[in-house]
């Protein structure tokens, strides 16, 4: 099947007057790797400053295609055992542009290493604007297409708790709470619902694995996710002992999709990934969708480790 932009726009966002469907939260791959953008605890990492950026070309050949960029930068004090965090994410499908700006706020407890509790909101501004004047309808002034330019901003919020262990991490969040109750129309991002479950394990002397299982809910539509990376790791001398060097992974999603995720420490704060999605809908297959990742972590202090669950030198989490 071959889409034109018109058909793209009619199945993913229609015109405004018909109070369709609102617009939903970013697909990122490689959210496994940062939660931050559906729960805002997530950000209550050891002592220092995380900085994460990922790019996303969905269904690639495809005229109005989904691109989504995304910015973040975080920061976890001791002291006070809170984070700090800013986000930008930016969203054009076809003809229609949304810029999502967030501030965020997470408080961790944790009486030792061993286990920590966060809570956290993030608060913004969504931005969502259609220019029809983009358009190709195939027929030439289609009276049924909206041909004018408009804009919406509104507040938005999202909250969320997250519990970590040694093996461990759980965590439920709601993102774009100021739409609940809310007509959905095209310049709202609907509320959503996450819940998740990952086991870590770092005991193995040649690799570190996690197994993560994900249900998100929106209106009547629900998707799990499970996914499974391993990272490889490398003997790097008797004083910095195992460090990671590559990883790879795979997940699938019950929308028919599968990701193949790959990626590379350039040190050990700097990471650089790749993932590849791949839709087994019909008349999505050849249209693949690429992302690309960069994320990197600037350490505050040697102490910065005691309310890390987990050993610092794996510092996914």
């Amino acid at each position: 099947m071959k889409f034109t932009r018109i058909y793209l726009i009619f199945f993913v966002l229609l015109v405004p007057e018909l109070k369709a469907f609102a617009q939903a939260d970013i697909s990122m791959a490689t959210h496994w790797n940062n939660r931050a953008n559906y729960n805002p605890a997530s950000i209550a990492r050891t002592d220092y400053l995380y900085l994460f950026s990922n790019l996303r070309q969905q269904w690639l050949g495809v005229n109005g295609a989904p691109r989504v960029f995304n910015v973040q930068a975080s920061q976890y004090v001791d002291k006070i055992r809170s984070a700090f965090g800013l986000s930008v994410v930016g969203d054009k499908i076809g003809a229609v542009n949304s810029f999502n700006p967030m501030a965020t706020y997470a408080y961790r407890i944790a009486k030792h290493q061993d286990w920590a509790l966060s809570f956290g909101i993030s608060a913004g501004v969504f931005s969502s604007s259609v220019n029809g004047s983009l358009f190709e309808p195939d027929i030439a002034n289609d009276p049924f297409i909206y041909y004018g330019k408009e804009k919406s901003i509104r507040p938005d919020f999202n909250a969320g708790v997250e519990f970590q262990n040694s093996n461990f991490v759980l965590g439920v969040s709601s993102t774009h709470i100021s739409s609940v109750f809310k007509t959905n129309n095209l310049y709202l991002n609907t509320n959503h619902r996450y819940g998740y479950a990952i086991y870590k394990n770092t005991g193995s002397k040649f690799f570190n694995y996690n197994v993560g299982l994900q249900v998100v809910n929106r209106s009547d539509l629900t998707v799990m996710e499970i996914n499974t990376i391993f990272r490889i790791k490398h003997l790097t001398g008797l004083i910095d002992g195992l460090r990671e060097v590559f990883d790879v992974g795979l997940t699938y999603r019950t929308s028919r999709q599968m990701t193949v995720l790959f990626g590379v420490n350039i040190s050990s704060n700097a990471r650089i990934g790749y993932a590849y999605d791949h839709s087994f809908m019909k008349g999505y297959n050849p249209n693949g969708t690429h992302e690309i990742v960069l994320e990197c972590r600037f350490l505050r202090n040697a102490a910065s480790t005691r309310l890390k669950c987990g050993d610092d030198l794996f510092w996914y989490y």
